[in-house]
């Protein structure tokens, strides 16, 4: 009985070392993701959804939409994504008024296409490829706030997506060090969890 014992707590420590190790490298790269901006020219601009308010986006939300809107204008897609589903309580989706938003901010109508469907970052980005890969487009330049960059890369690989990140500059998340510690470290949570189903 105390082999038994000690051999169970062998098993416990040492998935307890690797939970740690892959929580590491996980905050590592999502660290390293966050600093990059790979912006290239392609077929779709994919904006990724924060919150409304009455119909208005959220300030992590337009700092997204601003930062798509540039690359928009820089030549780097004619076409912009943008993504986000109903919240709890919401009428409208992040989507249509984030596309509403660009429209407003010169962007033609024909130019930015709202996937509303997705609550989740894998929702979305599978509403997304569905609708790219019946174009027969697969190259995107994904927007999101930097500590989202890595996950994203991930789940884009899981959809069969040629993806590159470009984050945002200006998110009242990075503009906040408490708060965008917090969501760095919660990614380290998610990453692993990400990576697993990308494969």
């Amino acid at each position: 009985m105390r082999f038994v014992l000690r051999l169970l707590r062998r098993a416990v420590g040492l998935l307890l070392v690797v939970a740690v190790i892959a929580y590491t490298v996980g905050l590592v790269l999502v660290l390293v993701t966050s600093q990059r901006d790979e912006r290239e020219p392609a077929d779709a601009i994919v904006v990724l959804g924060a919150a409304q308010y009455n119909g208005r986006p959220s300030p992590v939300l337009r700092a997204r939409l601003d930062h798509a809107l540039a690359l928009y204008r820089e030549g780097v897609s004619p076409l912009v994504l943008v993504t986000g589903g109903v919240g709890r309580g919401d009428t409208t989706s992040e989507a249509m008024v984030g596309r509403r938003y660009l429209v407003a901010q010169g962007v033609p109508a024909d130019a930015v296409v709202a996937q509303g469907e997705g609550r989740t970052t894998m929702a979305s980005m599978n509403a997304v490829a569905q609708w790219l890969r019946a174009r027969g487009m697969r190259r995107v330049v994904l927007v999101s706030d930097p500590f989202h960059m890595f996950r994203l890369r991930l789940e884009a690989r899981r959809t069969a997506l040629v993806a590159y990140t470009s984050p945002t500059e200006s998110s009242p998340i990075s503009n906040n060090p408490a708060l965008e510690l917090r969501y760095l470290l919660a990614e380290g949570f998610k990453v692993p969890v990400a990576w697993v189903r990308s494969w």
